[in-house]
């Protein structure tokens, strides 16, 4: 038996390990890792691989940046030749990225069975390209994992047989809860007892200077109470640099580069609260009971807030110092567990994957 994973970008690497293992526990499947370099970093991704304990990949499609419409085109054209060379019986793809919703195409048109794995999550905002990668690759899927029960109602809603449909959990808890243990502060930040941790990434944050100008500026407000971590892209530094933005005179707020994810975990886990726009942080802070303040005008993940430690602030950038000045009296983490974020989603992927195969 003949499975491919699909992984396009770094979260798709932390939410495939749990299930590569869990599935070579079980099975004697012959399991090929596709990486379509839809985003790559050597020396970050080498990291990873060690990290997660997960083999290099067979396949490198090297696609690289471009526009959307370019990025997918060309990851079809690559992935559907190696799809006939490889003849797979079913092909894994994650998340929402533009490789997801590329091989789930490839996939059915050439009638390859193929399983979505984080399915059905919804933002409702058609403005953002991973809703529509998540709209497609869900109507096309054979088998949807979803990781929280909003999930089967929203793929429900939109016409999608029950019988596709397994609650299984999030992959991305089983990656966090194996690490945890190995988890520490980098030796630089040992001998901080708060701190806020800042992840931008999205183009509405970074490439908006006015936006991302005034985001820095209100942690800059509250940096003298306690200090600002904040490991930026190096293009985001760039504009950092050339705007000539003071904060990188601000002892107290530290700009690095891009760190492995035990670090970030070590880092993550320690933190006061979390100011970000990452769909993934929404997650492990939840699980974690830290603080999350995200940036965003909406989210795909709204058990973070209905059960989670997740609020959102869209544009009213106002409203971190105050909310991280809350952080900083809370007396007692949230311990409220999301029902299966139990570190054992990926166990469940596999038996359902061996019995519909």
């Amino acid at each position: 038996m003949k499975l491919i994973h699909v992984v396009g970008a770094r979260p798709n690497f932390m939410k495939a390990a749990p299930v590569w293992s869990a599935i070579a526990k079980i099975t004697d499947f012959n399991q090929i890792l596709v990486h379509t370099g839809q985003h790559y970093d050597k020396l970050m991704s080498d990291i990873f691989i060690k990290e997660l304990q997960m083999p290099v990949p067979d396949y490198n499609l090297n696609i690289g940046s471009d526009t959307h419409a370019r990025q997918t085109a060309a990851i079809m054209i690559k992935f559907e030749e190696l799809v006939f060379e490889l003849n797979p019986d079913i092909v894994l793809v994650y998340g929402d990225v533009n490789s997801t919703v590329a091989a789930a195409m490839v996939c059915s048109k050439l009638l390859i069975p193929f399983a979505h794995i984080e399915a059905g999550l919804r933002s409702f905002d058609r403005k953002m390209p991973e809703e529509i990668n998540r709209l497609i690759t869900d109507q096309l899927a054979d088998l949807l994992f979803t990781p929280s029960i909003d999930g089967d109602d929203n793929l429900i809603k939109e016409g999608i047989p029950k019988s596709k449909i397994h609650f299984v959990g999030n992959v991305m808890i089983d990656t966090l809860a194996k690490l945890l243990p190995k988890s520490e502060k980098p030796n630089r930040f040992k001998e901080l007892k708060q701190y806020v941790l800042v992840t931008l990434h999205r183009p509405s944050n970074v490439d908006d200077f006015e936006s991302l100008k005034s985001i820095l500026q209100n942690l800059e407000k509250i940096s003298n109470s306690i200090p600002i971590i904040f490991p930026v892209h190096p293009r985001t530094e760039k504009i950092i640099t050339t705007n000539n933005l003071d904060i990188l005179n601000n002892e107290n707020f530290h700009l690095i580069k891009p760190i492995g994810y035990i670090e970030f975990i070590g880092l993550m886990k320690n933190a006061t609260a979390v100011v970000t726009d990452s769909g993934g942080i929404q997650e492990e802070t939840t699980y974690l009971g830290v603080s999350c303040i995200t940036v965003r005008e909406n989210t795909e993940r709204p058990i973070t807030i209905s059960l989670g430690t997740n609020q959102l602030i869209g544009k009213d950038y106002y409203r971190i110092p105050d909310l991280i000045n809350n952080a900083i009296n809370i007396k007692k983490r949230s311990n409220t567990i999301i029902p299966l974020w139990d570190g054992k989603a990926s166990d469940r992927i596999a038996k359902i994957l061996l019995s519909n195969i």
